[in-house]
């Protein structure tokens, strides 16, 4: 793109951290569509039980490093229709459920059919003590891009409302630094980043709002060695991927730079974080999609043909290449270890 081919566009057009934010959560934005994120892209939470299941485990082992508190708190991030958090309490062995306290963290709109002892809020708790678990939360704070103009400066990039883009003012500031931290991006026109600022600050939120427990982050992720040179926005809609146009007709998504949200400010001292992918933490969870023995087919056929569906959604959450290369972000607080 050009200054000159883009300079009378400018009036309405604004970085893309402003831009969405309006496009997904302002009125009539996407998030707050009665079809909810689940009619346009398929999670770990849709694509099987199983996800909730191995989400319940670990609530578990968050209750038993509390030393099974008298009420043990379970928050949903991004809840989007309540899924996770619906599925985790019908998960819980009947003694942990019955201290559970279950919250969903969503900005739209209550959904309807949801049991009435989940608590929906726009904001985290201010103190919790249990397991945080935010799946797909963080893709979704809107963050700023950043481009490498002819003159090999960083600028940032503006947007209309229609997803033509154009160069704005240089970066500056603590979003420079953070590039240079996080994301160098030298001098070759046209290189490209996504300033991942406010989703750090977003994660350092959420792990000071748990007095005892775990935070867990789960998102497509990448690491400052394997950045991708021209970002990763993208837009989705009904299952498909597509251009961003920030117009609230689709979802607006980028990866995240889990390894700077990870880096929070030692003066927390808190416990060393855990990266890992969602392949290794599941496994760990007790989840292997191994599939049953074959003599089963001709013993108990019915029990056979359960267990090769089981196998196959365990292989899904697990696939290489797929939802099993997600990346697993774990913070204990209070606590010894992730628990993992």
């Amino acid at each position: 793109m050009t200054d000159e081919a883009t300079r009378e566009t400018a009036d309405d057009a604004r970085g893309w951290g402003a831009a969405t934010e309006a496009a997904l959560y302002g009125p009539g934005g996407f998030y707050r569509r009665p079809e909810g994120p689940a009619g346009h892209f398929r999670t770990s939470v849709h694509a099987s039980r199983l996800f909730a299941e191995a989400v319940a485990e670990l609530l578990c082992r968050v209750d038993e490093a509390l030393d099974r508190p008298e009420t043990l708190d379970f928050v949903d991030m991004g809840a989007g229709r309540g899924e996770l958090v619906t599925g985790v309490l019908t998960a819980l062995p009947a003694d942990v459920a019955a201290r559970t306290r279950a919250y969903a963290v969503e900005l739209a709109d209550r959904p309807p059919g949801l049991p009435d002892r989940v608590t929906w809020l726009a904001e985290i708790p201010r103190t919790v003590t249990g397991l945080l678990f935010a799946n797909e939360w963080l893709d979704n704070v809107p963050v700023d891009v950043a481009e490498v103009d002819a003159a090999g400066a960083h600028r940032l990039v503006h947007v209309r409302r229609d997803g033509i883009e154009l160069l704005g003012e240089r970066v500056w500031g603590a979003e420079a630094e953070w590039l240079a931290r996080w994301w160098p991006l030298g001098t070759e026109p046209g290189l490209r980043a996504e300033i991942g600022l406010p989703r750090d600050r977003a994660w350092a939120s959420a792990v000071t709002s748990l007095q005892r427990g775990l935070a867990v982050a789960v998102d497509y992720a990448h690491t400052v060695a394997t950045r991708p040179p021209f970002g990763t926005l993208t837009g989705f809609r009904e299952g498909r991927a597509t251009t961003p146009v920030p117009d609230g007709s689709c979802d607006i998504t980028a990866h995240v730079a889990l390894d700077a949200c990870a880096a929070l400010d030692p003066a927390l001292r808190l416990p060393e974080a855990l990266l890992c992918t969602q392949r290794d933490a599941l496994r760990a969870l007790g989840l292997v999609g191994a599939r049953p023995p074959l003599t089963l087919a001709s013993t108990h056929p019915a029990a056979y043909v359960r267990g090769l569906a089981i196998a196959g959604e365990a292989a899904e959450l697990i696939a290489p290449g797929g939802l099993g290369d997600f990346g697993w972000l774990l913070q204990p607080v209070g606590i010894k270890d992730a628990l993992l």
